[in-house]
């Protein structure tokens, strides 16, 4: 039975309502700081902790919890008689239920102007250490940590004359060490960002995410699978983990992962951009001037693969975007900055749109930061990364044939570059006047992939531009592009066969650069 509790939140969302519940159960209310004032001022008995260890709260409240009348009436193991009499000698009570809730570590390392001794004097301490110290014993003792909770333990202790269940107590536990670890993660996360991305720790030997579910999902890749989306924090970063749904059904898997897909190409421009994800591949990317007129050429690129696909715009949608999609085949997602109110209403009222396009509205793009991971799981584990962040840097291109491309072949290729990073490897890209006209990834050979960006370009291959998101390790992936009219390559150079692929493009009069990086992406 609970006959004594320990209430010391930050968050105060339903606490005092809570701690009624407790007392008129006959229920002693131990507490602290700001809980006790709060508990005080609402006429509910209350002891505070101070009064009950005979040890003052000091160091600006750094110090009131860790003492030995607190824990070990936490961790006592109440059916041993060696820790009875150990409690009985020193004067340990028993505390049977713990309610705590962590210092705002995360929002004040968000909050613009924090300083480095703001976040660290947010690490709690004693909140972490009862929190863990009740859970590890949770045979005897209820211990709850999200007010959401609070409801559930009065209705478990009506149900069971004052006590909990082994089974509710299992549940907290459980609650308590997914908190506190999360809790740990953003710490460490936050003092790498502080530290600058020391070298030494870019794979550091544990590694911890701190990860905290967003919403679950309709469902996985397939409708037998479950899913739910996690954000695992990239401060200033907008992308789907803080998506705003305004319409539409629920989102699975494959939506999110496509409209990830789309909205990191699209982010990739400074001008109105337009990129359209079919299976993690773009069928569809342009750049223009106005944003209606880059989703027209992007959707122009491959219209029977957009059908069904995931557009993606880096600016806000405005009316003219909007009716032009309007008169486009169905689409499952549309993700942008935001969307105007006259968009807004164009697309909510369409029939084909309103009940089943999901728009999804995530904010102003933001740089991903220095010594951000990427992870992607194998079996039993994941595997991490680096963010590939490197883009195209005129400065580093290499002229490595005898014609230098003119200004409106290099436009092209700075348009293709990023195109072909986001495609699978091995990625070939095909681009005209800053539209993706013809897409080969995925493929085991590079020169199938090849094959297929020309057959979906067609005669707009004539005076393209293409790019390889590898080397060439032979001359007959360029020649099947100097075949179908293409007059510039970009690809990263390096390998042994590069003088032989020059010597193939300075044949056909066309242009080559080399960028010396490489964008795999599996």
């Amino acid at each position: 039975m609970i006959k004594r509790a320990l209430l010391s939140v930050f968050d105060k969302t339903g606490i005092v309502d809570f701690a009624k519940a407790l007392h008129g159960q006959g229920v002693e209310l131990l507490s602290t700081g700001g809980t006790y004032k709060a508990l005080k001022d609402a006429g509910i008995p209350v002891i505070e902790v101070a009064e009950y260890t005979g040890f003052p709260e000091m160091m600006d409240g750094r110090v009131k919890t860790l003492h030995p009348k607190i824990h070990g009436g936490l961790l006592c193991v109440r059916d041993d008689a060696h820790h009875a009499a150990a409690a009985k000698a020193n004067g340990i009570g028993m505390i049977d239920l713990v309610v705590v809730n962590l210092y705002p570590f995360e929002a004040t390392a968000d909050k613009a102007g924090s300083t480095t001794a703001d976040k660290i004097e947010k690490i709690d301490i004693g909140g972490p250490s009862m929190l863990r110290s009740a859970a590890k014993n949770h045979a005897f003792v209820t211990v709850i940590v999200d007010p959401a909770d609070y409801a559930r333990c009065l209705a478990e202790m009506a149900a069971n004359a004052g006590d909990t269940t082994l089974a509710f107590r299992q549940k907290c536990a459980r609650t308590v060490f997914r908190t506190t670890a999360r809790y740990d993660a953003l710490i460490a996360d936050e003092l790498t960002r502080i530290a600058g991305d020391p070298a030494e720790e870019a794979l550091p030997a544990e590694f911890a995410v701190p990860a905290k579910k967003v919403q679950d999902l309709r469902y996985g890749e397939n409708p037998h699978q479950r899913a739910a989306l996690y954000d695992v924090r990239l401060p200033g970063v907008a992308g789907v983990t803080k998506l705003k749904q305004l319409n539409g059904k629920e989102l699975s898997y494959n939506n999110l992962m496509d409209a990830d897909g789309a909205w990191r190409l699209v982010t990739e421009f400074s001008g109105p951009a337009c990129a359209i994800i079919k299976h993690a591949n773009p069928c569809g990317c342009a750049a223009r001037d106005q944003l209606s007129a880059a989703f027209e050429r992007a959707y122009d690129g491959d219209p029977q693969a957009a059908f069904g696909g995931i557009i993606a715009l880096n600016r806000e949608v405005d009316a003219a975007t909007a009716e032009a999609m309007c008169t486009r085949q169905f689409v499952e997602v549309v993700i942008a900055p935001s969307f105007s109110a006259e968009a807004l209403a164009i697309l909510t009222t369409k029939p084909k749109w309103k009940a089943n396009v999901r728009l999804l509205a995530v904010g102003a793009p933001g740089a991903i930061p220095a010594g951000a991971k990427y992870l992607k799981n194998v079996l039993g584990g994941v595997l991490v990364q680096d963010y590939d962040t490197l883009g195209w840097d005129p400065a580093k291109l290499q002229v490595v044939t005898k014609r230098a491309p003119t200004a409106a072949e290099l436009a092209d290729l700075a348009f293709a570059w990023p195109v072909v990073k986001h495609l699978s490897s091995n990625a070939i890209c095909i681009v005209k006047d800053r539209e993706l006209v013809g897409a080969g990834a995925g493929q085991m050979s590079r020169v199938n992939s090849t094959d297929i960006a020309v057959r979906l370009a067609g005669a707009r291959a004539h005076g393209a531009v293409a790019g390889s998101d590898a080397f060439f390790p032979f001359p007959d992936g360029p020649q099947k592009l100097i075949d179908a009219g293409v007059t510039a390559i970009v690809q990263p150079g390096g390998s042994k066969g590069d003088q032989g692929v020059i010597e193939a493009c300075d044949k056909a009069g066309i242009a080559m650069v080399f960028t010396a990086v490489r964008h795999f992406r599996h």
